[in-house]
């Protein structure tokens, strides 16, 4: 099996889960979550680890954490080993507990970090643990969204501080909790996972490559091959500007332009789209256009594509399409 690829480097913030070996669970009684909390708190104290966020399902739990040092590694293996000698003590068993290695996510900033706790708190809703998140006390929403009292350990000022301009921070957060109570919207939450181990936007990627990933990535480590071979995306787009003769700056500020240019500029959408590598909120943030713009100029390319009498398109068409597989 193929080594997960673990990115380490002072004040990172990061998503840790992990699961119970074969699914099986991790927290039998009360008596263990308090145990599992008691142990954070010397996890936290032990490695100066700040933690902003839990939530103690069944057979895994989340966190979401901040790393003064660069040792996650070093922290999470002695939570894992610690937690499961006083829980194989506690319930008069031996073995392993946890299922392999832990995940982690490194995440981008504080907006990603504020939309991901939302995520991971909805996790007893989605799994129909209780109907109200409310009645969920192992987790630190409540903390969050009502101000209950909570560990000492647990930083919620840092995510609340967020929400500036307002009376009532914890109602704030209560309300952009419920906003992704639908499936669809709840997906969006986690939109801008990278390559399975980054949370952030691509130009996030970009410099965790450069600073992080400097050698050729190891073939053992597939995530790090993704990074490598995914981290040129903006160099295309400049590339296929220079190909079909525009002013990229320019169309990155400009709405209107003219029907050549907007020709133009729809294509250079279009060719990052096909990419997959960006998602129609980050072409919106590149070109300054909507989500729902987005949508509809990806639409207008693929109908000019399809009627020959589009030649202009055509033609500026085969001038970048060999920069991507399209």
């Amino acid at each position: 099996m193929a080594r997960a690829l673990r990115i380490e480097y002072p004040n990172a913030f990061y998503h840790v889960l992990s699961r119970g070996n074969d699914r099986r669970n991790i927290f039998i009684s009360d008596h263990d979550r308090l145990s599992f909390l008691e142990t954070l708190k010397d996890f936290a104290d032990r490695f100066d680890i700040e933690i902003f966020a839990y939530v103690l399902m069944d057979n895994h739990y989340h966190l979401i954490l901040k790393t003064h040092h660069a040792n996650l590694s070093k922290s999470m293996q002695w939570l894992g080993t610690t937690y499961t000698r006083r829980f194989n003590v506690s319930n008069n068993r031996s073995g392993h507990l946890f299922q392999g290695r832990y995940k982690s996510l490194i995440v981008e900033n504080d907006s990603y970090l504020l939309r991901l706790s939302c995520y991971i708190h909805r996790n007893p809703l989605r799994a129909q643990m209780v109907k109200r998140l409310i009645d969920f006390k192992w987790s630190s929403y409540l903390a969050y969204a009502y101000d209950r009292k909570h560990p000492e350990w647990l930083n919620t000022k840092f995510l609340l501080d967020q929400f500036v301009n307002v009376s009532d921070k914890h109602k704030s957060y209560r309300l952009m909790l419920q906003k992704y109570s639908n499936k669809e919207k709840e997906k969006k939450l986690l939109e801008d996972i990278r390559h399975g181990i980054i949370i952030g936007s691509e130009k996030f990627v970009d410099h965790i490559k450069s600073v992080y990933l400097k050698d050729e990535p190891d073939i053992e480590l597939p995530q790090a091959i993704n990074i490598f071979k995914n981290s040129n995306s903006l160099l295309i787009l400049e590339q296929a500007a220079e190909l079909i003769k525009c002013d990229l700056e320019k169309l990155k500020k400009k709405s209107r332009v003219s029907k050549t240019d907007q020709n133009k500029r729809d294509l250079l959408i279009y060719l990052l789209w096909k990419s997959g590598k960006y998602s129609n909120n980050e072409i919106g943030d590149i070109f300054g256009l909507t989500y729902s713009s987005i949508s509809k100029r990806k639409t207008v390319v693929l109908n000019k594509l399809n009627d020959e009498k589009q030649t202009e398109v055509h033609a500026l068409f085969e001038d970048i399409k060999s920069l991507i597989k399209v």
